[in-house]
């Protein structure tokens, strides 16, 4: 089991086009809306319930020029009604990151795909996870469930690569959990419509 930083999207999209990855899933909305929430976040949040707030609604389009945290509020305001959080404009950069690679390379469309995290714990386990992930019982509840899928990995030794800290290296391994489904076609689907750029707005676990 390897686990690895890289340093942008792009060395994943250039595994991506070289074939020496077949798909690959990113915790960062694929697809923006004009207006309104998406239907896959607002999926996402249902299926998790008492886990809802670890997913943050995707911005409105307008919402990636924005220069200031007052600024993407401002256009979010005008567009849906609401405000974006801090979380996400924090985020902001990352989104439009995916947002311009996938706009480069379109021919990874489809194999580059959104995924959450923990909504993909919540399937392995059966149920949303009782505890925030970076507790004590918390990081035990997901590498419990991963063990179901890999069980001769020692999941408590894997390194923590520069860059990264504990929790997000089992999210990646949800990540991995969860692309293997996509290459069976087990997946599950949230969302599916398409933005004004031909992005699919979709949340896979």
């Amino acid at each position: 089991m390897q686990v690895e930083v890289v340093a942008g999207l792009d060395a994943v999209l250039e595994r991506l086009t070289s074939g020496s990855l077949a798909v690959a899933g990113i915790d960062i909305p694929i697809g923006l809306p004009e207006r309104g929430p998406r239907a896959c976040d607002a999926e996402a949040r249902s299926l998790l319930g008492p886990r809802r707030s670890s997913v943050f609604p995707a911005p409105v389009r307008a919402v990636l020029g924005a220069a200031t945290y007052a600024d993407a509020c401002a256009v979010s305001r005008a567009a849906s009604g609401r405000a974006v959080s801090r979380q996400l404009f924090n985020i902001l950069p990352k989104i439009r990151e995916a947002d311009a690679a996938l706009a480069r390379a379109p021919g990874v469309r489809g194999r580059l795909f959104e995924m959450c995290p923990e909504l993909s714990f919540a399937m392995l386990a059966g149920a949303p996870l009782r505890f925030p992930k970076r507790t004590a019982a918390g990081r035990a509840e997901r590498v419990d469930a991963l063990h179901r899928v890999f069980p001769t990995v020692d999941l408590t030794g894997i390194p923590t690569p520069r860059g990264a800290k504990p929790d997000d290296v089992l999210d990646a391994l949800a990540g991995a959990w969860t692309a293997r489904r996509v290459l069976a076609h087990a997946h599950l689907t949230l969302g599916g419509e398409t933005d004004p750029t031909g992005l699919t707005m979709a949340v896979l676990a």
